[in-house]
């Protein structure tokens, strides 16, 4: 009640001060009230220390040190309680089925005696007293909270050069999506991210609709130790060393393509939490491999579906998605990959926080080499083109600063692919046309 305004002022409207077993308790409330009441704000922890000391003189003595001793404690220890939202939820369920109870009570003797339309009224407004009444983000009573610092928490990409342009890599919720032709590398990029929230203390958990868990695993084993993965059996007493070196989880989970949904994936996480695995990463491998909840008909409106769901179970989470997706045949030995070569869904951009493509030509793959072309970055600057190192045989990529490619280069390489882009997309249409005219003469 303290701590949460919206929730304090939904108690409010339900519970009495004899629902408390203990005294202080009684008292501690009532001050919160009576203080929400007379100047129409919730009390900050300070204003309700100094309302303590100075307003109990009503009280004896024993009570007034035990409120005082009771703010103490619950100062002392932040009140940071693991199962919050039961307490919340249970004793608003409490409160409000004691005011339905006296609401029903109270019509009993009116049910001969009064309209039906009154007795209505008396029981509706005791079910909605305790609902939820938090219209929004109040611009004048909640001043002070857009002044708080802002914490973000970020989970690192591993990629300096990412994190600087990210403000230090992927926040709580955000969506993030690696573009690439079939072949590119984009599976390795996501065991990148996940060894990269491995390293930083955080449990992950890969879902693989393409490869095996086993695959998934060796994959991480290399690009943790540096060992190519065909010759990971040699270093085996040094790969299990290192496992045993990590501190949090990492849980691969197999479904086959077009078999799982995100509700799956949502029903597993559940799973997992309930036996104390809170993920911090979630990663999708891949997503446009889901089956969508529900069927639209089009595949385009069944991915962006997809894409929205997996979002929201970030938001759920508090954790970074990571997810690829695959590029249209024009993306396959193009320098730079653009939203233009995005398949099946444009409107998967609309749903991610941060879209990066993969490119990797014949050449590049020869000289281990690439760039990331940043599409999106809701988090800061996007446009920028950075030359990549990729070493497949044991998924190391290393980001190279964009200040090593010029950016005349960069300008002229994204103009032709927008040229390219237009093109095509003029070629297709007059073949639509063509197609069309034929129809109509037979």
């Amino acid at each position: 009640m303290l701590k949460d305004r919206a929730f304090c002022d939904r108690l409010q409207e339900v519970l009495k001060e004899e629902f408390f077993d203990l005294k202080y308790l009684r008292v501690f409330a009532r001050k919160l009230f009576n203080y929400r009441t007379k100047y129409g704000l919730h009390p900050s922890a300070e204003t309700v220390g100094t309302v303590i000391r100075s307003d109990l003189g009503e009280e004896n003595e024993a009570i007034q040190v035990q409120v005082r001793d009771y703010f103490a404690h619950i100062s002392a220890n932040d009140l940071e309680i693991d199962d919050e939202q039961f307490i919340k939820d249970t004793a608003l369920d409490f409160c409000r089925k004691q005011t339905l109870k006296v609401a029903m009570v109270e019509v009993m003797p009116l049910v001969n005696s009064c309209s039906f339309e009154k007795i209505a009224k008396i029981i509706t407004d005791a079910t909605q007293k305790g609902a939820d009444n938090n219209f929004g983000y109040d611009y004048k009573v909640d001043f002070e909270e857009r002044f708080l610092p802002n914490i973000r928490n970020p989970v690192s990409t591993g990629w300096p050069e990412i994190d600087r342009i990210t403000r230090g890599g992927m926040g709580e919720g955000d969506l993030v999506v690696v573009i690439g032709a079939s072949g590119a590398g984009k599976s390795h990029c996501l065991v990148h991210f996940g060894a990269a929230a491995l390293k930083q203390g955080k449990n992950v958990v890969h879902y693989t609709m393409e490869l095996s868990s086993t695959t998934i695993a060796l994959r991480y084993d290399s690009c943790l130790t540096g060992y190519e993965i065909d010759k990971l059996y040699r270093h085996k007493q040094e790969v299990h060393e290192m496992v045993d070196g990590i501190q949090k989880r990492l849980i691969v989970k197999e479904y086959p393509a077009r078999k799982a949904t995100p509700a799956t994936i949502s029903a597993h996480l559940a799973k997992l939490k309930q036996h104390g695995i809170e993920p911090g990463a979630i990663i999708v491998d891949y997503a446009d491999l889901l089956r969508s909840v529900n069927s639209y008909g089009e595949k385009r409106h069944d991915l962006e579906s997809i894409y929205e769901d997996l979002r929201a179970i970030g938001k759920e989470y508090g954790v970074p998605v990571y997810t690829v997706s695959q590029g249209n045949r024009s993306a396959v030995n193009k320098e730079i990959i653009t939203s233009e070569e995005i398949s099946e869904a444009y409107s998967k951009c609309f749903v991610s926080d941060f879209i990066m493509s993969l490119s990797r030509t014949t050449q590049d793959k020869a000289s281990n080499g690439g760039r990331f072309f940043i599409i999106k970055n809701r988090n800061g600057p996007d446009g920028m083109v950075f030359p990549i190192s990729f070493d497949t045989s044991c998924t190391e990529i290393r980001v190279q600063p964009q200040s090593e490619q010029s950016p005349e280069v960069i300008s002229e390489v994204l103009r032709e692919a927008k040229h390219e882009a237009l093109k095509a997309r003029y070629q297709r249409h007059q073949e639509e046309q063509r197609i069309n005219n034929e129809t109509e003469q037979k």
